[in-house]
């Protein structure tokens, strides 16, 4: 039995230790978005349970950052009487270190989980970070959950486009180029890609918590629990040399003498940098190089989006369509349908499919004012009805065994007032003014992000999360480097990426709108790009003020609605294709 709360528990460590403070991330040692359980400090400490943020915890105070998507919801998690509230960007950890702590002040930190970026901006401050050499909440968190241990499985050159070998000797290739001698890969997902592997360690994100080490002459040493490793081909196997996780350290420090050891700023573990430069070794900063040309997706691969798209629009549209009924029978009978409940048969349709493996992240099945909290997840807590009264959003996708899905829909059962049609509609404009551009090769997201919030900007409001990111192939549902945000992403935009789009608005305690697709930058004339849509699912046209709608917009829903048509009733239950050809009928004549 915990006899005392996290946050005291860890403020008795502090004391013992003669530390004014810690930072804590929302982090593992691999900076995953989705931690497993046994790394979710954050959460055990405060409550919160989002996917970005970190906190500072001081002997007498405590600060808990997040970002604009969890402004409403880490208010409802956290205990306000322990806990203050600062925007992750917008008043950064760095800032509040300088301006608000006394000099000198020693605020410990764990190596493994804080990035060389991160590292280097704290230790500007005037406070003194201290590395601990021994994890705390071994001893605080007396029912921590075991680390995972999911199994290993192949991912066939069919699938993947490329052998592991072919990528070792692209990737070793470029480090010879460029003078270094070791590559140390830290991003679960980029070591999956190398190796053609895909895992269970975390829930819906298919990668294998582990490091490795790529020399410029292509020998790869693979710190990872061999048990896992039980069900991959010996030819995979022998390629390569198996070491413990917990050796990735020392052997930094042991290859380093007179060795230059590529490190990513923003991702390895700045543990890595104290073992190289111990021994005398010099690390070359730089982004680790298989995130941009994983980033670049190979034919295969493509094809394998597309099909698993078709999938997941098929059961997209059989939910739908029995959502169309349910939601007013149910409504009728004095028995609403819930959130929890329509996120359960939205994936049995998905698991209908053939492929399926997973979801690809939590579903985000959100009623009225819960659908304001972007990254909202259903509780039996919070089970809220879905009836005619309110929006209701739905952002979900699958992991098939060729593809990665996210789409989101914004959906009403009965005509809504005014000010929400009028949002909706100028949330639509945003998403079809960056789905129909044409942009030169090689711009940048930052460049792209205005047209998607233009027409919420005309009417003095915005949205506080990025407008799309990269999607991984049967990997990561956030994938970088790409992105398109107001924040200056220096990664450009080319021929191959997958991105979403998928802009919104959100009005505190009412409701929350967003319409995305996750799309493929093709080529168009010469020197520019396009987004071909990879989504195949209905919009909701019933919101939609039409008179604030150009004549191109209607020709691309009309076109966009007969490709969703022609592309999937062929494929959706006999039951849902009235449905799906009432609502991607087209709407050029209704509206001249």
């Amino acid at each position: 039995m915990t006899t005392t709360s996290p946050l005291n528990a860890l403020r008795n460590v502090l004391q013992a230790q003669n530390l004014d403070g810690m930072f804590v991330p929302r982090a593992d040692p691999f900076q995953s978005e989705y931690a497993a359980p046994h790394d979710n400090k954050l959460a055990w400490l405060t409550g919160f349970t989002g996917s970005a943020g970190h906190a500072l915890v001081l002997r007498d105070r405590a600060i808990i950052f997040v970002d604009g998507r969890y402004q409403v919801q880490v208010r409802q998690e956290v205990d306000l009487n322990e806990w203050e509230i600062r925007h992750l960007h917008d008043d950064p950890l760095a800032e509040v270190m300088d301006t608000e702590l006394p000099v000198g002040s020693r605020i410990a930190f764990e190596p493994l989980l804080m990035v060389n970026s991160q590292y280097e901006s704290l230790q500007a401050t005037h406070c003194k970070m201290v590395a601990l050499t021994e994890d705390p909440f071994n001893t605080i968190w007396t029912d921590r959950p075991a680390a995972p241990r999911g199994m290993i499985r192949e991912m066939p050159v069919e699938v993947s486009g490329e052998s592991s070998a072919d990528k070792r000797e692209r990737i070793a290739a470029l480090l010879a180029e460029k003078g270094v001698d070791y590559l140390a890969i830290s991003q679960p997902d980029n070591i999956a890609w190398l190796l053609n592997v895909r895992g269970a360690d975390i829930a819906m994100s298919p990668v294998v918590l582990s490091f490795a080490l790529l020399s410029h002459t292509g020998e790869l040493e693979w710190f990872v629990d061999s048990e896992k490793t039980a069900q991959l081909p010996s030819a995979l196997l022998d390629s390569l040399n198996l070491s413990p996780m917990d050796a990735f350290i020392p052997r930094c420090q042991q290859v380093a003498i007179g060795k230059r050891v590529m490190l990513d700023s923003d991702y390895s573990p700045v543990a890595a940098r104290f073992a190289v430069e111990k021994h005398g070794g010099e690390v070359v900063w730089q982004p680790d190089p298989i995130t941009f040309i994983k980033a670049k997706k190979n034919p295969v691969e493509l094809e394998g989006y597309r099909d698993s798209h078709r999938k997941d629009g098929a059961a997209w549209v059989n939910f739908l369509a029995w959502l169309a009924h349910e939601v007013p029978a149910r409504e009728a009978a004095g028995n609403p349908l819930t959130e929890l409940e329509a996120q359960a048969q939205q994936l049995l349709f998905r698991q209908q499919q053939d492929g399926f493996i997973e979801q690809s992240f939590g579903t985000i099945s959100a009623s009225a004012s819960n659908a304001a909290m972007c990254h909202y997840h259903s509780s039996e807590a919070t089970n809220t009805a879905i009836t005619s009264e309110n929006f209701y959003l739905n952002d979900s996708g699958g992991q098939y065994s060729n593809g990665t899905t996210d789409a989101t829909r914004t959906l009403a059962f009965g005509q809504l007032g005014p000010q929400q049609r009028l949002h909706y509609t100028a949330v639509l404009k945003g998403f079809l003014s960056l789905i129909t551009l044409q942009f030169p090769e090689g711009s940048h997201g930052h460049q792209l992000d205005a047209f998607a919030r233009r027409p919420l900007w005309e009417l003095g409001l915005d949205f506080d999360h990025g407008t799309g990111h990269g999607v991984g192939h049967q990997l990561m549902i956030h994938e970088g480097p790409q992105r398109i945000a107001k924040k200056i992403n220096p990664w450009p935009l080319t021929a191959g990426n997958i991105m979403t789009i998928e802009p919104g608005y959100y009005l505190a305690d009412q409701y929350g709108i967003r319409i995305e697709n996750q799309v493929e930058i093709v080529d168009a004339q010469p020197g520019f790009c396009r987004f071909a849509s990879l989504t195949l699912v209905p919009i909701d046209l019933s919101q939609v003020d039409w008179n604030l709608l150009s004549d191109q917009d209607v020709e691309w829903i009309d076109n966009y609605h007969q490709l969703v048509r022609e592309t999937l009733s062929p494929l959706v239950n006999s039951d849902a294709r009235p449905w799906l050809f009432e609502v991607t009928a087209p709407v050029r004549v209704q509206v001249n």
